[in-house]
């Protein structure tokens, strides 16, 4: 029923079928993946300190508020911890999604919208870009998160997340995955959870770093970023 990389390839009563890898191979990668991660981490920091200290100023200059935005995000196995942003937004930007919920152009249980009123004008571009994203390189270096992976949900939205949904939260959330590069915020929510379920599946090495060299050209062109 199941491919040879165990992918999601048929469905019973709306559940995904699930594939286990052994154990050995599992500890394995994980811990090659945790290395990868780390270094990695700490080289891009060094790497890219003079564009996080560059956005760092131009948001101090563009708007009131600090610089970092911090949120509580669901990790692996739900757990709940601080994913940090360059914040793109007003400072009351929280306060003010009720009044525009209404407006949300994404199906499920996130809010997506494109030309948000809350954004700032360096926000505009940060979020474009998805340079807002860098600070997670902290989260990766912390062992919150990996450089591919699902992305973090927000609490509120796992609360009402069906039981075949909360899979994705069977591994460390990523700074990307398959669902940046499949279409990001143009998909429905459904059709991320089955991209995370079939990385999931499928996860290895090659495949990260497959992923990872296609973020860069999908990043450039913007492609589903709002």
């Amino acid at each position: 029923m199941n491919d040879k990389h165990g992918a999601f390839n048929q469905y019973e009563y709306n559940q995904p079928i699930i594939s286990i890898r052994s154990k050995q191979e599992s500890q394995l990668y994980l811990i090659l993946k945790r290395s990868i991660d780390l270094v990695g981490s700490i080289v891009a920091l060094v790497a890219f300190s003079p564009i996080l200290i560059f956005i760092a100023l131009l948001i101090k200059l563009d708007s009131k508020g600090p610089v970092l935005f911090i949120q509580k995000r669901c990790g692996k196995n739900g757990k709940v911890f601080n994913m940090y942003k360059f914040r793109s937004m007003c400072i009351n930007a929280e306060d003010k999604l009720q009044q525009i919920q209404h407006l949300n152009e994404a199906k499920g249980f996130m809010f997506k919208i494109k030309d948000d009123p809350r954004l700032t004008q360096i926000g505009i571009y940060i979020r474009k870009t998805s340079i807002d994203e860098l600070p997670q390189l902290i989260n990766i270096f912390k062992g919150e998160m990996s450089f591919v992976g699902p992305r973090p949900p927000l609490p509120n939205e796992v609360e009402k997340y069906n039981l075949w949904h909360k899979l994705r939260l069977s591994v460390k959330p990523g700074l990307t995955g398959l669902w940046q590069i499949s279409g990001r915020s143009d998909l429905g929510f459904n059709d991320m959870v089955m991209l995370d379920l079939k990385y999931i599946s499928e996860r290895n090495l090659v495949y990260d770093l497959i992923i990872i060299l296609k973020t860069i050209p999908v990043v450039l062109r913007s492609y589903g970023a709002y």
